[in-house]
């Protein structure tokens, strides 16, 4: 039964009153750009809007239009945008203290609530940072500090950040033109089964991606792999379900090396998948586990979890060597130890379940419907379809025709990830089916006018 007791608006709705971008949004936009340097998310430069105030599932920019979000801030907005139980803590923080690594009330409350809920048994010591790619960094100090190894395996469609280790574990092209890299880095191929590498079927295939994992560490590693690093679920490569024996696979890999399992939880973490942890739909149990976006409600706050055995290496575990300015203050605990208040309370697990459940059935409507729209899936509110030129060869759509998709819904009042051909979808947990219905009305429409005006052959 999805919750009804959620501090956010329901059924939530679109309100254009200019184009969009409207001509205050254009005017901040100028002058920020004036000074702001380059690289700024891909949705936020082709939107080209400028935020007034945001509630729940919706943005309202300086020009009093009304958008619903399904972007999610790329699955920070786990709680929705100003979620007032989580307003009031802030609010209430600041006003006490904010700055130091001293303790504080408000940590320990969410040092006990992670406890609680760790991933698996004796995973519940935290080190708290400020970025996602910082708790990867120290993640990796971590595992060289207790195996005395200095090896890493990722896999490819991974991402784990920009800093140098965790840009050396990324599976993709984006690492072109900024080597050397950090030495020590194998990637190996992740089950994307919709597009596996070796075009296997993911019925009989035998998990022959692991199998080439082992074939690939044999020949290019040195023999001192010190962990192999794993999202349970692949964001960035466009929300990617493996199949559920895929993480137990990895761990057993893990093991067979005498290496940690080190799963990146920042995007799957804290009820997004449906479950608390992403890595509980398949049972492993991590030896360490990073974690960040939903996690601090929107405030920029990190971390890592492992054991005490784990924990007390050195040099990691020396005064100072595992810590951060900004890791852990006062204000960033009072955040994190709101968001998992509200969490528990408000029951965002089992609505991110049963609303995405409800949304991956409104896609794979549209998938049905469309000839370009194919591989509707999702865990929770982790969702994603492929735009495809054919269903058969999968062969993925132009990067111009997703970007009209992309510019039509924002014409519309949609905010979404539509402009590459995995359309990644991570709304707010805190979103209704009725505000679902709302944003599917309008792909629904706009899909409509890419097939009827055949865009993906123009």
């Amino acid at each position: 039964m999805i919750h009804q007791f959620i501090s956010q608006p329901r059924n939530q709705k679109i309100n254009l009153k200019t184009e969009i971008p409207g001509p205050r949004s254009r005017m901040l936009r100028e002058k920020e750009n004036q000074y702001l340097a380059p690289g700024l998310q891909n949705f936020a430069i082709m939107a080209g809007i400028a935020v007034d105030h945001a509630q729940g599932s919706t943005i309202t920019d300086v020009d009093g239009n009304t958008m619903i979000d399904i972007i999610g801030g790329i699955g920070v907005n786990g709680l929705g945008h100003s979620h007032p139980k989580w307003v009031k803590s802030i609010q209430d923080q600041v006003i006490q203290t904010s700055i130091g690594s001293f303790t504080s009330k408000a940590r320990v409350q969410l040092l006990e609530r992670i406890s609680e809920s760790s991933p698996a048994p004796g995973v519940n010591r935290l080190q708290l940072y400020s970025s996602g790619s910082e708790a990867v960094e120290s993640a990796l100090r971590l595992a060289k500090s207790y195996t005395k190894k200095h090896e890493f395996v990722s896999f490819w469609g991974g991402f784990h950040g920009k800093t140098l280790g965790a840009l050396s574990l990324m599976g993709s092209e984006f690492k072109k033109d900024l080597g050397p890299l950090a030495s020590g880095s194998l990637a190996v191929p992740y089950a994307n089964c919709y597009r596996c590498p070796f075009q296997k079927n993911p019925s009989n295939c035998g998990l022959a991606c692991v199998e080439f994992a082992k074939k690939q560490i044999k020949m290019n590693s040195s023999g001192d792999i010190a962990a192999i690093v794993v999202e349970p679920m692949q964001g960035t490569a466009g929300n990617v379900i493996p199949p559920d024996d895929f993480l137990p696979a990895v761990q057993d890999l893990a093991k067979s090396l005498n290496a940690l399992l080190i799963v990146d939880e920042m995007i799957t973490g804290f009820g997004r998948t449906g479950k608390f942890w992403g890595s509980e739909h398949s049972g492993v149990k991590p030896d360490i586990v990073t974690l960040g976006k939903q996690f601090g409600g929107g405030f920029p706050v990190s971390g890592i979890l492992s054991t005490e055995e784990i924990m007390q290496s050195k040099p990691w575990a020396n005064p100072s060597g595992s810590s951060s300015s900004y890791g852990g203050n006062p204000l960033a605990s009072a955040a994190v130890n709101s968001s998992l208040k509200i969490i528990e309370e408000e029951g965002l697990v089992e609505n991110s379940k049963e609303v995405g459940k409800y949304f991956l059935n409104k896609l794979e409507n549209l998938q049905e419907k469309y000839s370009f729209v194919d591989a509707a899936r999702g865990r929770g509110l982790f969702l994603g379809i492929e735009f495809v030129k054919n269903k058969k060869t999968k062969e993925p759509l132009s990067n111009a025709f997703c970007k009209e998709i992309f510019t039509e819904c924002l014409n519309r009042g949609l905010l979404t990830m539509a402009y590459t051909s995995s359309f990644r979808i991570q709304p707010a947990m805190t979103i209704d089916t009725s505000t679902v219905d709302n944003a599917v009305g309008v792909l629904d429409e706009v899909f409509a006018k890419a097939e009827n005006e055949n865009w993906k052959n123009n």
